[in-house]
């Protein structure tokens, strides 16, 4: 049985039929709360005697008295009651058919909601249910048309992602990935946080990601790509060797394929290969020889020429890096390690001020700011800090328990405590 909450301050039109002003909520729907305000004049169509005036609003009190005890059962026959008195009552049509609605009677809903669009065109909160109605009784195509026309023209935010979501469905089923892909992108930008909508992207993206290998596949099955996008996959499964093997296979076929050096020499970078380390770094170089711009091939070598004491070396690649991208990150903290090692604390929490103003969940450089304070003698900003690291570090090994339990490997894993207190 949905609850209903509606008509907080009931007003009289001059027909005496109440204005069609409406929350609800309901477990029958993929939404939890609707809210339909009809404000249009008055159909003129009504009989215009006193005493049907008289039984309209007495229908429409009963209807109120219902619906504020949640009694949509009972409110229903006071509808139809006008609706047999004034057969073109817009108001009595589109609360007829609502309340149908939601109470799951879908095909006696579709005639009452369709009428009342009929009566008055535009009312786009009605063309959402009516879409949603045609779904639910199986006429795709004609809710289609109908969400297609509501999507766009609704105002109110939960009605419009609730009615994205049903075309983002259709248009799946349909195969129609892109515009899916679009739909969901609108959602998303109104609410980014919303669970049912970040799980439609991640349902359609994986189908996206799906059609896009298969494709590839198909369209050139020998090629570099294939090989690069196989290592991409088998890196996410853990499998490691078989991952270099193909990201090598695809490097005998294009050496200058965009990206190719620094995926293996990422992987590289933190697999248990020998020689490993050694291979990345040869890797990280290539990358650059294909790309000079490739800031992030430079940040990394930063990152091995820190590891071996080599400041100066480490200086220089991450100043490249973040006069090609100064946001970068890894750049800003990588920098500020040397800039510590060097005595030069203004200078390293500067640098580690801006990575977490670009992403405050960088763990590694709150603990690094928390270093600096309290060897400048700041004990509360401090104690700040290593507050927003460990609250930091703990969000990130839920995640990567995670990963292990759906036995992915994340893009680039956290540094851990030792390199932190390095």
């Amino acid at each position: 049985m949905p609850s209903l909450c509606f008509f907080k301050r009931p007003r009289l039109k001059n027909d005496g039929c109440l204005p069609y002003t409406c929350l609800m909520t309901t477990n029958a729907v993929p939404f939890s709360l609707l809210v339909v305000s009809l404000l249009f004049p008055s159909s003129g169509h009504t009989q215009s005697s006193t005493n049907s005036q008289q039984q309209i609003q007495a229908h429409s009190r009963k209807a109120q008295e219902a619906l504020s005890q949640n009694r949509p059962d009972l409110a229903i026959p006071e509808f139809r009651a006008i609706l047999a008195i004034a057969p073109n009552n817009v108001d009595a049509r589109g609360n007829l058919g609502v309340l149908l609605f939601f109470q799951g009677a879908y095909f006696e809903a579709l005639p009452e909601l369709r009428a009342a669009l009929k009566l008055q065109p535009g009312i786009w909160k009605i063309q959402a249910l009516l879409g949603m109605a045609e779904k639910r009784t199986g006429n795709a195509e004609a809710a289609r048309n109908d969400l297609e026309k509501a999507f766009p023209n609704l105002k109110e935010k939960k009605i419009r992602i609730d009615t994205g979501l049903e075309l983002t469905e259709i248009y799946a089923k349909n195969g129609e990935l892109d515009k899916a892909a679009a739909t969901v992108s609108t959602l998303r930008a109104l609410d980014p946080a919303n669970v049912a909508i970040v799980y439609s992207a991640y349902r359609l993206y994986s189908d996206l990601a799906d059609e896009a290998r298969l494709s590839l596949i198909v369209v050139a099955p020998k090629s570099a790509q294939v090989h690069q996008m196989m290592a991409h996959e088998l890196a996410r499964q853990g499998q490691t060797k078989e991952a270099i093997e193909n990201y090598k296979i695809a490097l005998q076929i294009d050496p200058k394929l965009p990206g190719l050096h620094f995926e293996l020499a990422e992987l590289m970078s933190t697999s248990a290969v020998a020689g490993g380390p050694e291979e990345a770094e040869k890797e990280y170089k290539a990358a650059l020889e294909v790309n000079p711009l490739d800031e992030k091939s430079e940040c990394r070598l930063g990152d091995i020429a820190t590891q071996r004491g080599a400041l100066d070396e480490a200086q220089q690649h991450y100043a490249r890096a973040l006069q090609l991208q100064p946001d970068d990150t890894d750049a800003n903290v990588g920098l500020a390690k040397v800039m510590m090692s060097l005595g030069q604390l203004d200078k390293a929490a500067a640098l580690l001020k801006h990575a977490t103003a670009v992403d405050p969940t960088i763990a590694l450089a709150h603990f690094r700011l928390s270093t600096i304070y309290r060897q400048t003698g700041k004990p509360e900003d401090a104690k700040r800090e290593l507050a927003e690291y460990q609250r930091y570090k703990d969000m990130k090994e839920k995640l990567k328990t995670m990963y292990r339990s759906m036995r992915l490997e994340p893009s680039k894993p956290e540094p851990d405590d030792a390199e932190a207190n390095n």
